[in-house]
C-alpha cells in the first residue's frame, strides 16, 4: 500500500471508530470504515518506472503508468507490476566446445529492459527466468560456431552477435536487449601453456628477424664506409687513430699495440711520395725518402707513447 492510500485509510478508520464509540453514531462509523476498506482496495499509485497491468473479469483492462489511479475492487485485479528500468542478468556456459573442439568456460552479462509491459505480463509466465535460459542457450550456440582464436580476440564482435540473437528471441515478450558483454573466457591450463610457448616463439622469431635486418643495414653501411676509405686512405688512418684515442680515455687503461699495426697506421713511403709528387715544391727522390722516414719515425714515437 502506498503512503497516500495508507494515510487516507488511517484517517477514515480513525474517524469511523471515533464516530462509533465517542459520538455514538454506529452507522456513520461503519460507513467510514467501509469507505476506508474500499479506498485501500481501489486506490493505487505507480512509481515513474513501474507499469501496472490490470485485468477486468479476466480480460485486459489497461496498463497504468506513473501516478495515482483507481480500480474497481473485486472486478479489477492487478496481475503484474513491471519494472521498466534496465536490469542485469549474469549467465555462463561451462565446458562448452568451440568450433575447433576446445572446452571453454565463458561468463557473460546481459543488460535488458521491459519495452512492452503488456507482452511481458501476458505473453510469458516468467520473463526473467526465460531471459536467463535464452541467454545461456545463445551463448553455447555462439561458442560452438566460433574458433577459439576468434573468441579470444574478437570480443566486441561476439558481444554484438549475442545481442542480436538474444534480442530476436526476447522481442516477442516485450523485452529489449541493450547490450551483452563477455566478462571472461577460461581455457584449460595445458592449452594456456601451449599458447604461451607459441606466443614466446613468435616473439623470438620477430626479434631474430629484426636483428637480421639490423645486421644487414649495418653491413651495408660498412660497405659504404669501406668504399669511402678505399678512395681516401688518410681517412682510414685518422679513423684508426680516433679509435685508439677513445680507447685510452679511461684512466688506468693500458694498450699494447703491435709494431705491425703502428706501421699500418703510419703513412707509407709510396703514399707520401705520391702526395709530394703533386706539390709545387721541387724535391729529389732522396729528399722525399728522408722526409718519409722521418714522418714514420715521428708517428711511431707518438703512438707508442
Amino acid at each position: 500500500m502506498n503512503p497516500i492510500t495508507s494515510f487516507l485509510v488511517f484517517v477514515l478508520a480513525v474517524g469511523g471508530l471515533a464516530a462509533a464509540y465517542l459520538g455514538h453514531q454506529l452507522y456513520l462509523g461503519i460507513a467510514l470504515i467501509a469507505v476506508a476498506a474500499v479506498v485501500a482496495a481501489s486506490l493505487k499509485m505507480a512509481n515513474v518506472w513501474q507499469k501496472f497491468v490490470i485485468l477486468r473479469m479476466g480480460k485486459l483492462q489497461s496498463v497504468k503508468g506513473a501516478g495515482l489511479f483507481a480500480i474497481i475492487p473485486v472486478i479489477d485485479s492487478v496481475v503484474a507490476v513491471i519494472d521498466g528500468r534496465i536490469q542485469t542478468t549474469a549467465f555462463n556456459a561451462e565446458r562448452a566446445l568451440t568450433k575447433d573442439t576446445v572446452p571453454v568456460n565463458v561468463d557473460a552479462i546481459i543488460f535488458w529492459h521491459v519495452q512492452d509491459a503488456e507482452k511481458a505480463a501476458l505473453a510469458i509466465t516468467n520473463f526473467r527466468e526465460a531471459i536467463d535460459r535464452v541467454a545461456q542457450t545463445s551463448l553455447r550456440e555462439m561458442i560452438g560456431s566460433s574458433m577459439l582464436a576468434a573468441l579470444l580476440s574478437d570480443r566486441k564482435e561476439a558481444d554484438e552477435q549475442l545481442k542480436v540473437e538474444i534480442g530476436q528471441k526476447t522481442a516477442p515478450w516485450g523485452i529489449a536487449v541493450t547490450s551483452v558483454e563477455i566478462r571472461d573466457v577460461a581455457i584449460p591450463e595445458a592449452l594456456q601453456d601451449a599458447m604461451s610457448r607459441q606466443a614466446q616463439a613468435e616473439r623470438e622469431k620477430q626479434a631474430r628477424v629484426i636483428l637480421g635486418s639490423a645486421e644487414a643495414a649495418i653491413a651495408s653501411k660498412f660497405v659504404e664506409a669501406a668504399a669511402v676509405y678505399a678512395g681516401h686512405p688518410w681517412a682510414l688512418q685518422l679513423r684508426a687513430m680516433n679509435i685508439i684515442y677513445e680507447t685510452t680515455k679511461e684512466r688506468g687503461a693500458t694498450i699494447l699495440i703491435p709494431s705491425s699495426m703502428v706501421d699500418s697506421l703510419n703513412p707509407s713511403t709510396a703514399t707520401l711520395a705520391f702526395a709530394l709528387a703533386g706539390s709545387d715544391a721541387p724535391a729529389t727522390n732522396g729528399a722525399r725518402g728522408a722526409a718519409a722516414s722521418g714522418l714514420n719515425a715521428a708517428a711511431g714515437d707518438r703512438f707508442l707513447s
